[in-house]
């Protein structure tokens, strides 16, 4: 059963948002209210706050928690004995952040037999096309590719983020198929303009041998949105770059034509992302070993690769 000391700590750094400002209120140093409140996680097997340089916010757990403790001091053992006994099952409310052309074509088909599976978790999914901050905006999980990782934060690879060259059947009609990446420039580009940097992008693509040629399309159509870049593709309104992720569909029905076949770009991977190795909420367990172990069973990883033509 918990200490006094380690319920107070966790307490008062709810109230405050600050480890700092609950021992001030405590009257002990920073460096044992943290102590008492990482004991109280350890005791519980739970992780009760969101950790991050600019602030301290409470998990779902750690809201359930309080909401139980904070007007009952009487009932604080029978709260611990609660929490401890249901941590093991998945179950809440589980925030993700995924791409939206990946997420709603890929990710959001698992959805219904994950929810069958596991009736007390609560899906909340945003598809946005940024990277989020998990621990500062609450996240349970994210899904994206070309992060930087920032610490506290573990991954696990679902496939590779290759980029391949393609266009509608109706615009090649009549126009010469291109042998090598730097015959591309002679058709009409579909190029993407970075809403972060302001400027256009282009590719180096490579081969199976490592050899390297720059893919330098016209850039005819500017748009700032993979799934508008596919859209105007399929249109017949050029060459587009894209993940083959993303059009995956319209290459295996036809609607769209990989040019250049047998090359590539390398834009990293694909990744599930979520904080800290230690306390993993349960749902939060559950949501990754899923989508980890889809990937696997449908052989994602071999379809999105652009290595192979």
């Amino acid at each position: 059963m918990e200490t006094l000391a380690n319920l107070e700590s966790f307490l008062r750094s709810a109230e405050c948002g600050s480890f700092s400002e609950a021992a001030r209120r405590l009257s002990v140093t920073p460096a044992a209210v943290s102590r008492n409140v990482a004991m109280l996680e350890r005791n519980l097997g739970v992780r009760l706050f969101h950790r991050s340089t600019r602030k301290l916010t409470l998990t779902e757990a750690g809201e359930t928690f309080c909401a139980a403790i904070a007007d009952n001091l009487q009932g604080l053992q029978a709260a611990i004995a609660a929490i401890s006994a249901g941590s093991n099952e998945p179950a809440g409310l589980l925030k993700v952040s995924l791409p939206p052309t990946f997420g709603a074509a890929h990710i959001l088909p698992l959805l219904p037999g994950f929810l069958a599976l596991y009736p007390r978790i609560r899906a909340e999914w945003h598809f946005e096309n940024r990277q989020v901050d998990l621990v500062g905006e609450g996240y349970d999980a994210a899904i994206g590719g070309g992060f930087e990782l920032p610490p506290g934060v573990v991954s696990r690879t679902l496939a590779p983020a290759h980029i391949v060259a393609v266009a509608s059947p109706a615009y090649m009609s009549g126009r010469k198929f291109p042998n090598s990446p730097d015959e591309l420039s002679a058709l009409d580009g579909i190029v993407m303009r970075s809403l972060q940097t302001g400027r256009t992008r282009h590719w180096s693509m490579r081969d199976l041998s490592g050899r390297e040629v720059l893919a330098s399309l016209s850039e005819v159509i500017v748009l700032n949105d993979p799934a508008a870049m596919r859209e105007a593709a399929l249109l017949g309104l050029g060459v587009a770059m894209l993940a083959t992720t993303d059009i995956l569909p319209a290459l295996e029905n036809g609607s769209l034509l990989r040019l250049v076949p047998r090359w590539y770009c390398d834009a990293g991977a694909i990744s599930i992302y979520h904080a800290s190795r230690k306390l993993v909420p349960a749902k939060t367990r559950a949501f990754v070993d899923w989508v980890t172990d889809a990937f696997r069973k449908n052989r994602l990883a071999q379809r999105f690769a652009g290595s192979l033509s």
